[in-house]
């Protein structure tokens, strides 16, 4: 069951998220890999120490949980929800004042193709996503997003496994890409599709940032598969 939020359970949570060091160490954990408190307090930019203590508070609130292996200890977000709500925290504040800040490749990169959690956002998805309607395999609608026959056909001849088993994750919805302002493909839909192309080699992970670059099989894949040309 779904706790109410109060005003002032909404505030904490706005809290922790509003620190810029908890709040590069949630968009660092946005793309869904889990990452050590020293991989994390880089990217945080502080002391192991400071890492430290936010780490705690975002567990704390739930917002981060702790796997361990061995003698090693790795955080990764808590749910989906926390990274579509850091994704939705970004449109707003992109469509805020704005501030002066060099664009660099790594901007760039970020829009043409990245991360949101389990699937995949940017150029690249937003383009999938129109495809896939245009060719009447899913029906966008208002914020939703459902798999037609055709679809099913499609997806299962790709390889996608979309039996969901217990799982109470809707199959495929819509969410929307905070630098395309339009919506990309999410649920077990826009997860299977981001699997499958890591796993086809189209596309591969960056080290230090959600985004993901193109191989030259994969500029041919999404071209020859689904009518995408990406650089």
């Amino acid at each position: 069951m779904t706790n109410f939020v109060s005003g002032n359970s909404l505030a904490e949570v706005a809290a922790l998220i509003g620190d810029p060091a908890r709040a590069n160490i949630l968009q660092a954990l946005a793309d869904g890999r889990a990452l050590t408190a020293g991989e994390l307090a880089w990217h945080a930019g502080v002391s192991a120490q400071t890492t430290s203590g936010h780490l705690a508070k975002l567990a704390d609130a739930q917002l981060i949980a702790l796997e361990k292996q061995g003698r090693h200890r790795y955080f990764r977000l808590a749910s989906p929800q926390v990274a579509e709500a850091m994704e939705a925290l970004m449109l707003v504040a992109a469509n805020g004042p704005k501030r002066h800040r060099p664009t660099g490749p790594r901007d760039e990169a970020m829009r043409t193709a990245r991360t949101c959690y389990d699937h995949l956002a940017g150029r690249l998805a937003v383009a999938l996503a129109d495809r896939l309607s245009a060719r009447q395999f899913i029906i966008l609608s208002d914020g939703a997003a459902a798999i037609t026959e055709d679809g099913y056909r499609f997806f299962s001849d790709f390889g996608l496994d979309l039996d969901g088993g217990k799982s109470t994750r809707p199959l495929c919805r819509t969410c929307l890409d905070w630098s395309e302002r339009r919506s990309h493909l999410a649920g077990r839909l826009g997860a299977a599709l981001c699997q499958r192309s890591l796993d086809l080699g189209w596309i591969k992970r960056g080290k230090d940032s959600r985004a993901v670059t193109f191989t030259p099989k994969g500029i041919a894949g999404f071209r020859e598969t689904f009518g995408i040309s990406m650089p």
